[in-house]
């Protein structure tokens, strides 16, 4: 989805304003996120999730054409993670939690549940 895109949607959903209304009503929201972000606070949307930044350090690396040493420079990077809400909207499968597609972390295990699976399908 796109920014235009985004705008089109508030345009129509909301209605009362006008496109440009619109268009101004989500550059202010992108615009008060950069600023936030930019002062290196986090941003938590209830039912959404979290933007976090970290600051990771300066480190060793390769080139990876020629393996040749270099430094890599300290950066910010900007995280996301979706909350139990946005995940269990994108995943509706019923069932139990760590064996849901798409969730990631240790309780999770692709190999695990593909063994399990896998099981009774051997006799097909």
């Amino acid at each position: 989805m796109t920014k235009a895109e985004i705008v089109q949607a508030v345009y129509t959903r909301l209605g009362g304003f006008s496109k440009k209304e619109s268009a101004d009503l989500v550059d202010l929201v992108f615009e008060t996120m950069k600023e936030t972000l930019g002062r290196g606070e986090k941003i938590k949307i209830s039912g959404f999730g979290n933007f976090v930044l970290r600051d990771k350090r300066q480190r060793q690396g390769r080139n990876p054409q020629t393996g040749d040493p270099i430094v890599i420079t300290e950066r910010r990077v900007l995280n996301f993670k979706a909350s139990q809400i946005l995940k269990h909207a994108l995943n509706p499968r019923s069932g139990s939690e760590s064996a849901a597609p798409g969730e990631s972390g240790p309780s999770a295990s692709v190999n695990g549940d593909a063994g399990r699976s896998s099981t009774p399908a051997a006799g097909e």
